[in-house]
Order: C-alpha cells, then sequence, then structure tokens
C-alpha cells in the first residue's frame, strides 16, 4: 500500500473508532433496529437521486446490502445495553480474522510472514485490553458483536468477489448509496415487529437534535465516506493486507471513550495499544524492509 493508501485507512478507522461513542448517544433516543433503519434509509435518500449505479450485478449490491444490515443491526442492539462501546469496538476486531480466513479459503490469497507476525502483535494487543477490560459485558453483548463482525467479514468478502466479476473499477460512492437501499426492508421489518411501530414514531417525534447529530454522522462520515472508502482500497489490495488496519478502531474507540466518556486509561490500555500499533507497523513495513534487505 503505498502512503496515502494508508492515510486512508487509518483515516477511516479513526471515523469508525470514535463512532461507537456516536452510536450510544444516538441510542438514547432511538431504538437500536429503527436507529440501524434509519442509518441505511438516509444512506439511500436522496443520493440514489443523483448517483449512479455502478456497474455491477444486482445480486452484489443486495448482498452486500443484507451484510452490512445484518452488522449494524446486531451492533446496535448489543450497545444499547449489554455491552459497553469500548468493549464493543475492540470485540467487533473480529472481523479482521473472518476476512482473512474467508480470503484464503475462497481466493487462495496467502498471508505472508510480516502480516504473520503483525497480526500476531496486534493479536495480543487486543487479548491484553480483553483481559484487563473493565466494561459490563454479558453473553448476549458477546455474542451479538461477534454476530455483526461476522457479518462485516461476509460484506468485505462481498466487495472482493465484485472487484472480481466487475470489467471495470467499481464507483464504491455508489456502491455504498445503491446497497443501502437492501439494507433498508429487514432491518425495519424487524423493528415494526420487536419494537412496534408505536416505539418508532415516538422516538421519530421526540428525538434531540444531539441524536439527530448522531444519525447525520452515522450517514455521511460512517457509511458513505468510511465504508466507501474501505471497499475502494478492499477492490485495490488484499483483504490480508487492508482488514489488519481495523485493529486500530479500538485505540480510537478507547480513547474516544476517555476523552467524551471519562473512561480511565491505565498503563495496559497504553500497552495493548502499543502493540496493536506495532503489529500494524510490522504489517506495513515488514514487506518493504524484506524486499529493500534482498534489493541490498
Amino acid at each position: 500500500m503505498t502512503i496515502p493508501h494508508i492515510l486512508l485507512a487509518v483515516a477511516v478507522t479513526l471515523i469508525w473508532g470514535t463512532n461507537f461513542v456516536v452510536i450510544k448517544v444516538g441510542l438514547g433516543d432511538f431504538p437500536p433496529l429503527m436507529f440501524a433503519t434509519l442509518r441505511f434509509v438516509f444512506s439511500a435518500l436522496p443520493w440514489i437521486g443523483f448517483i449512479k449505479r455502478p456497474n455491477v450485478s444486482w445480486q452484489w449490491l443486495g448482498l452486500y446490502g443484507f451484510c452490512i444490515g445484518g452488522q449494524f443491526g446486531f451492533l446496535f442492539l448489543a450497545i444499547q445495553s449489554s455491552i459497553s462501546p469500548g468493549l464493543a469496538s475492540l470485540v467487533v476486531q473480529m472481523q479482521v480474522f473472518f476476512t482473512i480466513g474467508l480470503s484464503v479459503f475462497l481466493f487462495n490469497e496467502r498471508i505472508r510472514v510480516p502480516a504473520m507476525v503483525g497480526m500476531g502483535l496486534a493479536a495480543m494487543g487486543l487479548g491484553l485490553i480483553a483481559f484487563n477490560i473493565d466494561a459490563t459485558v454479558t453473553p448476549v453483548g458477546m455474542a451479538l458483536v461477534l454476530l455483526a463482525a461476522f457479518c462485516w467479514g461476509c460484506s468485505n468478502l462481498v466487495v472482493k468477489k465484485a472487484s472480481a466479476a466487475s470489467i471495470e473499477r467499481i464507483d464504491m460512492l455508489g456502491f455504498m448509496v445503491w446497497s443501502s437501499v437492501f439494507a433498508i426492508p429487514p432491518l425495519l421489518i424487524l423493528s415494526l415487529v420487536f419494537e412496534g411501530q408505536s416505539l418508532d414514531m415516538q422516538s421519530l417525534q421526540s428525538a434531540h437534535l444531539h441524536s439527530w447529530f448522531a444519525l447525520a454522522w452515522q450517514v455521511l462520515g460512517n457509511t458513505l465516506f468510511g465504508y466507501a472508502a474501505w471497499n475502494w482500497l478492499l477492490a485495490r489490495h488484499q483483504a490480508a493486507t487492508v482488514t489488519p488496519y481495523a485493529l486500530m478502531i479500538p485505540i480510537f474507540g478507547i480513547g474516544a471513550s476517555a476523552l467524551l466518556l471519562g473512561e480511565a486509561l491505565p498503563g495496559w490500555k497504553l500497552g495493548a495499544g502499543l502493540l496493536v500499533l506495532a503489529g500494524l507497523a510490522v504489517i506495513t513495513l515488514g514487506g518493504r524492509l524484506a524486499k529493500f534487505g534482498s534489493a541490498a
């Protein structure tokens, strides 16, 4: 990956990491499934009126929309009351391993030595956080976030398959806008069944301004920019190269919780962050250093 691509990946993970706190704000007024529905409603409308549908099969748009809708449906359900935002930002990083494992199985991609070493260091950092975590979590919360992580991994693979099947580069902004249409029906149906029309309507009428700002950030920052940029990177690089950058998300997530929610930052959290960053440095620079050594 070139330096601009690396910086883009870091910017996306910064947005996604801090977004866990923003999600918690929005869930103060919106039921989780309705909140997820609104996220994709406004990710599709009014953008489909002037953003051209990408030249990909409808099946890829539909499958991606279904997967990403499941990701945020499960995640919002968990964060509402079953897991803290900081811990959710950690557990959802299982998507890295789901994505790489599925890539090896479906695309025959190889995991190179620097990537394996870097993933090991980063996994140690995540393990240190998990061992010392002081946030409240329930088994249901863990299960829901793991399901969200699996859906995220599947959506990453859909992008790879769609890119491989396309004869031209996919417009990832258009891909996000048009695929969002397919996330709406299942989320809306589930919201009406399990949350109820009266609760949904009441939340729309009584939501505070900060919750609407949280929703706007879900649409503009997290979905339209974040996922369009992430999928753009996945279409140009191997999944094993791009997805490890998501391991920075819990660093930004815990940092945002500390800054905005007053979460303490003991030494073990800082040490875990250093391990994750060291792992990313090995993944990013290891291949280049090996090539430099061979040339020398």
